[in-house]
């Protein structure tokens, strides 16, 4: 099933304009070329294919968008399919609310970015980001709490959208873990996430680009929006960024990475055409 339709809008005022463009030069051509009185209806049947040509290709590239560029008050954001892990800059990693290293498939699951990340990415122990962790300066209210009767995992909680930096890595503390150890978030947790991970980026960023994947499109659950989609997610997303005091300064900027699997899901010509992406 198609995302964008062939009868879209868009796609006519698209192809409107670059008809426009071939109709003038066509226009023009005809203006210094008499075309034989026994050519001209085949040259017409040939420019009503040449216009039915480009209305369909037109149609099949915002099908197909892989990546579309926004200006967010006046911050340049990149949204694009692609591997999270070969992008230039800060690389967010969504970790839960304690920063627990342990991949086990059990508090951490190594098919997530965050297990991939500490199994294959980590150039030296595991033990050696725990201490980093334990050690980083975090900023005062993003400590939160000593749980004591967690029976898994590490203790310490922290504040959702608390950072800590690490190499060219960004580490938010993203989702809550229940007593079954399942990471869970409320929409009011999620909203409430970004806004304090887009004022910390904004502290720690050090005018370098920053990349992150759509926060909850894997397998943190959203409680009572089990069925919002990838899309909605990058809405919500573009739209706290934009509300907050984040701005990128040139020549860095937001790059929104998008797995390959997860590309056709999304409309990106939706986001091309509104303001500010939302």
């Amino acid at each position: 099933m198609s995302k964008v339709g062939i009868l879209d809008g868009r796609v006519t005022k698209l192809f409107f304009q670059i008809s426009g463009g071939i109709g003038t030069a066509v226009s023009l051509i005809v203006i210094f070329f008499d075309i034989p009185s026994a050519c001209k209806f085949y040259s017409a049947i040939a420019l009503l294919i040449v216009f039915a040509i480009c209305y369909l290709a037109i149609w099949i590239w915002s099908n197909n968008l892989r990546s579309i560029k926004l200006d967010v008050e006046g911050s340049t954001v990149l949204i694009k399919a692609g591997d999270l892990f070969q992008q230039e800059g800060l690389k967010v990693i969504a970790f839960n609310e304690y920063f627990d290293t342990q991949v086990d498939d059990v508090i951490i699951s190594s098919k997530t970015l965050n297990g991939i990340f500490i199994k294959e990415h980590l150039d030296e122990p595991v033990d050696d980001l725990d201490r980093h962790i334990e050690s980083y300066p975090f900023i005062d209210g993003e400590y939160l709490e000593e749980n004591a009767d967690r029976p898994q995992g590490k203790r310490k909680r922290y504040r959702l959208g608390t950072v800590c930096v690490y190499d060219d890595f960004l580490l938010a503390a993203f989702s809550k873990f229940d007593d079954n150890n399942r990471a869970s978030l409320t929409m009011p947790q999620y909203l409430e996430f970004l806004i304090n991970f887009w004022d910390r980026v904004n502290s720690v960023y050090a005018l370098k680009s920053v990349s992150t994947p759509i926060f909850g499109s894997g397998i943190t659950r959203i409680k009572g929006h089990k069925t919002i989609s990838d899309e909605d997610l990058l809405k919500i997303l573009l739209w706290t960024f934009r509300i907050s005091e984040m701005r990128f300064k040139y020549p860095a900027r937001l790059t929104i990475v998008i797995h390959k699997d997860k590309i056709d899901q999304i409309n990106l010509l939706d986001f091309a055409y509104v303001k500010n992406g939302v």
